[in-house]
């Protein structure tokens, strides 16, 4: 990501709802936090109960239990400038993303359980995370959902391809190599960079594909580094 944060006010500053899930893989969605909050972004955070639990397994993290609460350690844990972070609670429908009429922000769940797909790819809206997910739909804003699961069922294969007809990315966790990790977190970065690319927002977490090649022949080298 780029050094610093951004100067621009709280309502200048672009917007992206985050959701957290009960699907392992908490380290991704735990990343973009850290990634987008670096970016300047404002950040909309939901988590669900299950998502706690994922989380004080996975991390050394230990969630508390109030909306409040839970959006004061955050904030001290990723260094979010005031205002810049919020927590909205499980049945907050007067939360943002809760309402079509609420403004055009994306809307990423990382990581997504196969519980939250099936309820999106049925219409469900039986807590704040899957209704924001209905709105996103409806509304045709960007949805990314992020699975990690192995094997997939029938079942979870349809719903993302149900989800995918009507407009959602669906981005299994599921890092690349070429790239020649060095460290689990190097893992992480893969997809982060990959969301953050999805969200149009500048990383330097990983170099996209060709662009070293592009760089050399505009320095007017050949592969093996000579004019």
């Amino acid at each position: 990501m780029t050094e610093g944060k951004a100067a621009d006010s709280p309502t200048s500053r672009p917007t992206v709802n985050l959701a957290f899930t009960g699907a392992s893989g908490a380290q991704y969605g735990l990343r973009l936090l850290q990634c987008l909050l670096a970016a300047g972004c404002r950040v909309h955070v939901m988590i669900s109960k299950a998502a706690q639990v994922v989380i004080a397994t996975e991390t050394e993290l230990s969630l508390p239990g109030s909306p409040d609460a839970m959006q004061a350690y955050l904030a001290g844990t990723f260094d979010a400038e005031p205002d810049q972070l919020l927590v909205f609670g499980r049945e907050d429908w007067f939360a943002p993303p809760a309402s079509g009429s609420g403004s055009r922000d994306p809307l990423v769940i990382c990581p997504c359980s196969t519980g939250t797909l099936s309820a999106l790819a049925t219409g469900a809206s039986n807590n704040l995370i899957e209704r924001a997910g209905d709105v996103a739909l409806k509304e045709r804003r960007p949805l990314i959902l992020v699975p990690r699961e192995a094997p997939f069922s029938e079942v979870h294969l349809e719903n993302m391809l149900r989800l995918t007809r009507m407009g959602a990315v669906i981005m299994p966790a599921s890092p690349g190599f070429y790239h020649r990790p060095q460290s689990v977190a190097d893992l992480v970065d893969f997809i982060v960079a990959r969301l953050l690319d999805h969200l149009g927002l500048p990383q330097d977490l990983m170099p996209r594909w060709g662009e070293d090649r592009v760089t050399r022949k505009l320095a007017g080298k050949t592969d093996n580094g000579r004019p």
